[in-house]
């Protein structure tokens, strides 16, 4: 093969193609940001640090990644863009030099309960294509092994025009193999309603005799249930007839009018599961799972041994091995069979599923299982999973974007997820992160520090520039980059103990272990060692227990702190009963609500494939509230006025004089003391950060009345001062005679503590076991297991 030869010298001056090395962002002001301008060095690791709420997230994720991938949607037709979320321009004057922006963020995977770690990662659909090619025996193509298609076989005739007023009937048929259990419908689990749950059997239809959520007396689901004629609506429940209770509780679905309208009715009980039981649990309001957990018990299914796939489907076997065992099986595990497996036929199929099951080693989830439902992973597993479609991949000069990708990463775990940005980086490719550890924070070529506060105190960029000069610099994140929380010299006794007996859920390898109470206990561990399993698995979650999970709140621009706190309602008393009108009218959701933008606030514009506008309600001028109810006042103030108002503001409004309230006052200083002192009551759940929705909702359940707070890792999100004032919280907890279990892998959060317990020594089937119980100093003392070597190191200051 010829090469053509080279010929001359190198210009001197460069390609105009390679004056496009930056990243120019010019009066940003998405959120809080503050006319934010800033140069962003293109094909190095650029991490952005500040506070919680300081603007990181709106200037990379809402600004930077949102207009790329807008521009990119633009690109296609208009027919295809209907198709498409439509996505509004970012508030920013310039952006330029933007490159195509693949984003990783913490958002939990899956609501759908057949969405599992296989199918979230091709992993499961490379393993059917293999078992169509090589199973034997042989039954069919690669969907006869999905527990997400089922089997269906149908015949008839069709008739067929021949002209001249000639037909001809012509018979078909048609089957499809499928993989789904059929008694379960591939979800791996059966469900078993406990009807002394859903309603009173002595009452009748007349008697509002459900307990079920939105099932009201006047509401449209019981009133089809009551008018449909099958039943005698003043008749109790007990009595009747076989056939009424069949229809009752089991009736297909079937046409009925009721008042002129045609409705349709169906039994309770298949109602049920496709209301409630066909979402994910980690997804439902928490009226809906209160209920779910109250009213249906979960069990494995009988038929399939919870695998999800038909007796046929598990039948066909490569070596012994069914692809639902290989699908339970340790990532780790299947990774070594596939590469034991030589068929040249399929080599190419091989290859790819060997790099992804090597990818998941790589990141630290060889652990995890393919059949894994996808709901159940933490925030940290989820985004690791993301990434792995990215690992291996031939494009560069791409912008890769990550919302703390150490999240739920044990201090022995970071080097591997660094090193793994750092592969990124080096080939090529733009990488932003948004991260708060000193670890990952290390790594970087560039770092942008915003603030100097949090909400309104921050959106500006108060550093630019390499790690070594953030340490000189005097911003909050410079000042604490270094910061190394000291090991309690004397700790406090416990006043009691919790046993956890023979603990074997999941990967735990019948654990014995006692938890002391009146103390801040913290259990620790490398990813995927069993800590949550040991925790939520083995702590009764009784009346006593609050449990405040990595769960993220949901809410739209209509819900704000307010109303997500339950703040709202004494409020609306107090104005309602100062002034002797309705609550209602205080309730931008409710009758007080704006008539042009109906309490919204904003009026969109819809512009058909392009994003709808949003401007400031002219009637309200963005207030939200009918002109009429801002007449009414309440310490001197109307509702938009108090609802405009900082926590710090409203903790001295609502505490004291003519406007106290002790109600509101009370969840006010729990807003304060998780440090959420400067949010506005009224500002929308949208516009908050990670870090500040974890708080909010710590804040909801520091109301709860329990003795025991269990809570999965508090620190997800917070800055390093704003750790400071977590250890603060947790203090002042245990001091009212609280007893506070964290999972957590903050070293700072570990050396606060009163007892550690170790799980490990590695994760999967290598971990379950407790390695250390303790104090922190012990366990420094100790130094044998790998949460004692970093935390020596941390503590020490190296």
């Amino acid at each position: 093969m010829s090469k053509v030869a080279r010929t001359g010298t190198p210009s001197s001056t460069s390609h105009p193609a390679d004056s496009h090395d930056l990243i120019r962002v010019h009066g940003a002001r998405e959120n809080n940001l503050k006319d934010v301008s800033i140069e962003l060095p293109k094909r190095r690791l650029t991490v952005f640090t500040g506070v919680s709420g300081s603007g990181k997230s709106s200037l990379v994720f809402d600004t930077i990644a949102a207009e790329s991938q807008r521009m990119i949607n633009e690109t296609y037709s208009a027919f295809l863009q209907g198709f498409m979320p439509t996505l509004a321009r970012p508030e920013v004057d310039v952006l330029d030099g933007l490159t195509t922006a693949i984003t990783v963020d913490q958002q939990r995977m899956g609501s759908d309960p057949r969405s599992t770690v296989g199918t979230a990662t091709d992993a499961s659909a490379m393993l059917r294509i293999l078992y169509s090619r090589l199973a034997k025996p042989h039954i069919g193509g690669p969907g006869a092994y999905s527990f997400n298609v089922a089997s269906v076989s149908a015949q008839g005739g069709f008739t067929v025009d021949r002209g001249a007023d000639k037909t001809k009937t012509e018979k078909v048929s048609f089957s499809r193999t499928g993989g789904m259990c059929t008694h379960c419908e591939g979800r791996g689990t059966v469900s078993d309603i406990d009807l002394a749950q859903l309603f009173d059997d002595s009452k009748s239809l007349n008697e509002d005799p459900f307990t079920i959520p939105t099932y009201t007396g006047d509401g449209w689901v019981v009133r089809v249930i009551r008018d449909s004629g099958f039943f005698d609506a003043d008749k109790p429940i007990r009595k009747y007839t076989k056939k009424e209770r069949h229809d009752f509780l089991h009736r297909e679905p079937t046409k009925v009018k009721i008042n002129g309208v045609n409705l349709t009715y169906e039994g309770l009980i298949p109602k049920i599961q496709k209301t409630f039981l066909s979402k994910d649990r980690e997804s439902m309001q928490p009226h809906i799972r209160a209920f779910v957990d109250r009213a249906v018990t979960f069990q494995t299914c009988p038929d399939c041994e919870g695998s999800r796939l038909s007796e046929q489907a598990r039948s066909s076997k490569i070596k012994r091995k069914s692809i639902a065992d290989l699908c339970a099986m340790e990532i780790r595990d299947l990774a070594e069979w596939v590469r034991a497996l030589k068929e040249p036929s399929v080599a190419p199929l091989l290859a790819k599923l060997r790099h992804t099951l090597e990818s998941f080693e790589e990141i630290g989830l060889g652990y995890l299982s393919l059949d894994r439902a996808a709901g159940t992973l933490s925030g940290g597993e989820a985004q690791r999973v993301k990434m792995i479609r990215h690992l291996g991949s031939s494009l560069t000069d791409v912008t890769y974007v990550f919302d703390e990708p150490t999240i739920g990463l044990h201090p022995h775990d970071i080097q591997r997820m660094n090193n793994l940005l750092l592969r990124l980086r080096d080939k090529g490719n733009t990488v932003l992160v948004v991260e708060h550890k000193p670890e990952a924070i290390a790594i970087a070529d560039h770092v942008v520090d915003l603030g100097p506060g949090a909400g309104t105190g921050g959106g500006s960029v108060c550093f630019e520039g390499t790690v070594e000069e953030l340490r000189a610099s005097d911003t909050i994140t410079g000042r604490h980059l270094d910061d190394r929380a000291a090991v309690k010299d004397t700790v406090r006794e416990p006043t009691g103990k919790l046993a956890i007996r023979g603990a074997n859920a999941h990967n735990l390898k019948n654990v014995d272990v006692d938890i002391p109470l009146g103390v801040l206990t913290v259990v620790t561990g490398v990813a995927g060692s069993g800590k949550s399993s040991l925790v939520h698995g083995s702590i009764p979650a009784d009346d006593g227990v609050v449990a405040v999970d990595q769960t993220p709140i949901r809410g739209s621009r209509r819900s704000n702190p307010a109303t997500y706190t339950g703040l709202l309602e004494p409020i609306r008393k107090a104005f309602a009963k100062a002034n002797g009108v309705k609550p209602a009218l205080f309730s931008a959701n409710s009758e007080g609500a704006c008539p042009t933008c109906n309490g919204a606030g904003v009026v969109y514009t819809d512009l058909g494939i392009m994003a709808s506008a949003a401007a400031t309600c002219e009637e309200c001028d963005g207030k939200r509230f009918e002109a009429s109810v801002l007449d009414y006042h309440f310490g001197g103030k109307d509702i938009s006025e108090v609802l405009a108002m900082p926590v710090t503001e409203a903790v001295e409004f609502f505490g004291a004089g003519e406007a106290r309230t002790p109600a509101a006052h009370k969840i006010l200083e729990r807003l304060e003391d998780v440090g959420l002192g400067y949010l506005t009551l009224g500002q929308p759940l949208t516009t908050l950060s990670g870090g500040e929705r974890q708080r909010l909702k710590l804040a909801v359940h520091m109301g709860d009345k329990g003795g025991v707070y269990v809570l999965d890792e508090p620190t997800t999100g917070l800055h390093l001062a704003d750790v400071e004032q977590l250890l603060g919280l947790l203090d002042r907890l245990v001091d009212s005679g609280k007893s506070v279990i964290v999972i957590e892998h903050h070293q700072a959060v570990m050396a606060h503590a009163d007892w550690i317990i170790d799980l490990g020594p590695g994760a999967g089937h290598e971990g379950g076991k407790v390695v250390f119980e303790g104090t922190p100093a012990d366990l420094v003392a100790d130094g044998s297991t790998l949460t004692g070597e970093h935390l020596a190191r941390y503590v020490g200051g190296a």
